[in-house]
């Protein structure tokens, strides 16, 4: 029998023991055995620490960020063969969609939070603070990767899910990875971290896997490392109590199982659709995963009015759930992960029995599609309907865990609340009203007692994530019985692997270590204008002092006719008594235009476009005849993805003081732009320059890759000549539609082409005959249509052109694919 593997210190390793057995939920086969006798988990937490932590902890955010995207990418092709897996857990294809594709999604998801943190290792936090009153004595807040490594302990209903919606926040924010999974379903988890670690797009020691049971794991963790735990209350609360957690205070994220609820609002009548919505949301939520969810509808309150209602139309919604093998299109729900859970699931139903009616379902008979329930972990779903829940505590305390809900009364809103909180604590509620004063008073008095509250209503309906589905951008826990955790939640997340310290200094030292420039901080003059430099070469506190201006009648009045503020302090100076102006003064918004016409750079450079304004404050009125002058002083660079057709760019924040002639500050402003990073990548190609490499391409130099010869990569080159100088265009853009526009702007980019890609002219594996006689005559043919191209756009300025792969070109277009066209093929015989 197969025996899954554990990856750990850089390999995988087979466990010394026998192994513990995980069935097919299905057919109740052995998939796999699950062994770890024999790791030194000592060893393992400290292999993570020092080899995977080392190298995280280097990287910017901007780069840890474009490693997560790299990851959902790979992984999201190779998706098909994981739902092949996740069959065997009992999940059907929606189950797996939402652990396996909504696993991916937590990585492009924490992936595009880097553009709210600086480029960067480490995070400033906050706004900084003065703690003098002369403003050389300031503080701020940073947060620096945890030196540790974080340790995941998961259920067992979402393999994939439950591990990467950890770790996207644990490698996002530098620190590496140990990911135990519950024995139960851990063959799924081992095939998704075995397509990671074959990616190669992790460093090394970022993830670590532990396929089975690890009892001494948390005997060594320390005070950086950082411990997660997803599963029952009883087993989070003795995790969390042990020795080592208490000694050496090491964070403890507990994420666990809770009674969650959903409220029918008075408002919502049989025949609303809000009524409907619900009856919907509380079938998909005992049905979806089998009722495996964290999230999931366990207590279903509604006016005791409406009752049979409820329970009726549920009965109907229940009817329509067909169970079986996940495989067939007609089953819409499968089993539970194991025969075990099946039968605990059963003894919590009884438990629940003593009080509480079954009003729907039976646990000893079941109809399956395609399956033999007997094989299988099959359960019908089960409703019941508890008639006194503020007498009989059980349906608040008792959690069977899969296909179960019970239906409940409420009088009024006041009792709904209270009843919504002898829960004691969840990680989700709803509540299906169209009435947003009875949504406000649900939610303002049931928050305290829930991670989460959904109001569903006609109007979000379509485009509702439902009841059930945590969101990466929304935190994740609750307080009491759901563990008092917080996971996720868009950086609020990331930060929980990072340590938060209070810094203390001057402006000047602060704005070294923060890399923000701070008020006061010394400024670092500028030996050109800063709008000369490119991104990278631009620092926090460089800085430019303009030359002055003043400030005319003439210039206010034509200011308010061009804009239409004609706002009385501008334009009626015989109504300023009583008022805080002295005489005509000058619009705010003048007075930043102004400055910007002292502080811009008119000539074309870096500096792309005006990218927008932030914390504008004016510190007191500026009249006619003052006189001011401007200083431009970089506070912040923040990276950004460029996906359309302009080059790579960054956006730079720039802190605007303006002054008057008494050296007083008047006005301050943040203004943004997006400036252009350096292209270091490509050599520019000019007529010597190509000579000088062609004339190193000898008849017997061999490729990187590829199967072409000297001669056809000439002929090649040619060819695409023609069709750039316009002599061929009888053709028809080969890239399909849909993705054309990115194939397109990636003429832009500073990336190089892919080795060995596809020409549509030429057949994969072969080579077109040659048509000229010799190297040398190809290259003169070469040069020859090349200066054709050149002679085309010189007389065409205005010119486009078709292209085989890039669709229209202009002319600048067509000398981006000239230079990386070039550079592909001279790297390619090694003249580059």
């Amino acid at each position: 029998m197969k025996k899954l593997q554990n990856y750990v210190t850089g390999q995988w390793i087979e466990g010394k023991g026998e192994g513990v057995p995980m069935f097919d939920a299905i057919t109740g086969e052995v998939v796999a055995l699950s062994d770890t006798e024999g790791l030194d988990l000592a060893e393992i937490l400290h292999y993570g620490r020092t080899k995977g932590g080392e190298v995280l902890r280097k990287m910017t955010f901007q780069e840890r960020g474009n490693m997560l995207k790299s990851l959902a990418l790979y992984l999201t092709k190779r998706k098909e063969a994981f739902y092949e897996l996740s069959y065997r857990t009992g999940a059907t294809r929606v189950d797996s969609w939402i652990d396996i594709e909504g696993g991916f999604g937590n990585l492009f998801a924490n992936a595009s939070l880097r553009k709210l943190f600086p480029n960067q290792s480490y995070h400033v936090e906050g706004e900084p603070i003065d703690l003098s009153r002369g403003g050389r004595f300031m503080a701020h807040h940073i947060m620096v990767p945890k030196r540790g490594v974080a340790i995941h302990i998961n259920a067992f209903n979402f393999p994939v899910w439950g591990m990467l919606e950890k770790c996207a926040t644990n490698w996002m924010a530098g620190v590496p990875a140990v990911v135990k999974p519950a024995t139960n379903g851990s063959f799924l988890t081992e095939a998704v971290v075995r397509e990671i670690i074959a990616s190669g797009i992790l460093p090394e020691g970022a993830l670590q896997l532990i396929t089975g049971s690890a009892r001494a794991i948390l005997d060594t963790v320390e005070s950086q490392d950082v411990v997660t735990f997803t599963g029952s209350a009883t087993t989070g609360r003795l995790l969390k109590s042990h020795k080592r957690i208490i000694e050496e205070s090491v964070p403890f994220n507990m994420e666990a199982d809770s009674l969650n609820c959903s409220v029918l609002g008075e408002d919502a009548l049989p025949g609303t659709r809000e009524f409907d919505l619900f009856i919907k949301e509380v079938r998909n939520e005992m049905t979806v995963k089998c009722g495996q969810k964290c999230t999931a509808i366990r207590r279903v309150i509604v006016p005791e009015n409406l009752v049979e209602d409820v329970q009726i139309a549920l009965g109907k919604a229940l009817d329509k759930v067909t169970i079986g093998d996940p495989r067939l299109k007609e089953v819409r729900m499968g089993a539970l992960i194991s025969k075990d859970q099946a039968n605990e699931v059963r003894d919590r139903v009884q438990e629940l029995a003593k009080t509480a009616s079954i009003v729907y379902g039976d646990l000893d008979k079941i109809e399956t599609i395609g399956a033999d329930a007997k094989k299988g972990a099959f359960l019908s779903p089960i409703l019941l309907r508890e008639d006194h829940p503020f007498k009989n505590l059980a349906v608040h305390e008792t959690e069977a865990f899969g296909p179960v809900s019970t239906i409940m009364p409420y009088k009024n809103l006041d009792e709904a609340i209270t009843l919504a909180q002898m829960g004691k604590g969840s990680l989700v509620s709803s509540i299906a009203t169209y009435d947003d004063k009875i949504a406000k008073d649900y939610v303002i008095n049931a928050a305290s007692h829930h991670g989460r509250i959904l109001v569903i209503n006609r109007e979000m309906a379509k485009e509702s994530t439902g009841h059930g589905s945590p969101l990466p951008n929304l935190v994740h826990g609750g307080p009491g019985r759901a563990g008092g955790g917080e996971e996720m939640g868009g950086v609020r997340g990331i930060k929980h692997y990072l340590q938060r310290t209070a810094i203390q200094g001057s402006p000047t030292t602060l704005t070294e270590i923060t890399g923000i420039y701070q008020a006061n901080a010394k400024y670092k003059e500028a030996e050109q204008h800063p709008f000369k430099y490119h991104w990278e070469d631009i620092e926090a506190g460089m800085s430019l002092k303009t030359h002055k201006r003043t400030l005319t009648d003439t210039d206010i009045i034509n200011f308010a006719n061009l804009t239409w503020d004609h706002f009385y302090a501008h334009t009626d100076i015989t109504s300023l008594d009583g008022s805080i102006f002295e005489k005509r003064t000058a619009h705010g918004y003048f007075i930043i235009a102004a400055a910007a016409g002292l502080f811009v750079y008119p000539n074309k450079g870096p500096v792309a476009a005006n990218y927008g304004l932030e914390d504008c404050r004016f510190l007191r009125p500026l009249y006619h005849n003052d006189t001011i002058y401007v200083r431009l002083t970089c506070k912040q660079k923040i990276d950004r993805d460029v996906a359309s057709a302009e080059h790579p760019s960054g956006i730079v924040k720039w802190f605007v003081e303006v002054f008057d002639s008494a050296d007083e500050l008047v006005a301050v402003a943040t203004i943004l732009t997006m400036v252009q990073k350096k292209q270091e990548v490509f050599v520019e190609m000019t007529d010597d320059t190509i000579k000088n490499y062609l004339s190193k391409l000898t008849p017997d130099l061999k490729p990187k890759w590829g199967i072409m010869t000297p001669q056809h990569m000439l002929e090649h080159l040619e060819y695409t000549y023609k069709i750039a100088a316009g002599e061929i265009q009888d053709f028809e853009v080969a890239t399909p539609e849909k993705i054309l526009e990115k194939v397109h702007a990636s003429l832009y980019n500073y990336e190089k082409f892919p080795r060995n890609t596809h020409f549509p002219t030429l057949e994969k594996g072969k080579l077109k005959d040659l048509i000229h006689p010799d190297l040398e005559t190809a290259k003169q043919k070469f040069f020859d249509q090349r200066a054709k191209y050149l002679e085309f756009y010189k007389e065409h300025s205005e010119a486009k052109l078709k292209n085989l792969v890039f669709g229209e070109l202009n002319k600048y277009e067509a000398y981006l694919l000239e230079r990386k066209h070039l550079n592909h093929h001279l790297e390619q015989f090694g003249l580059l």
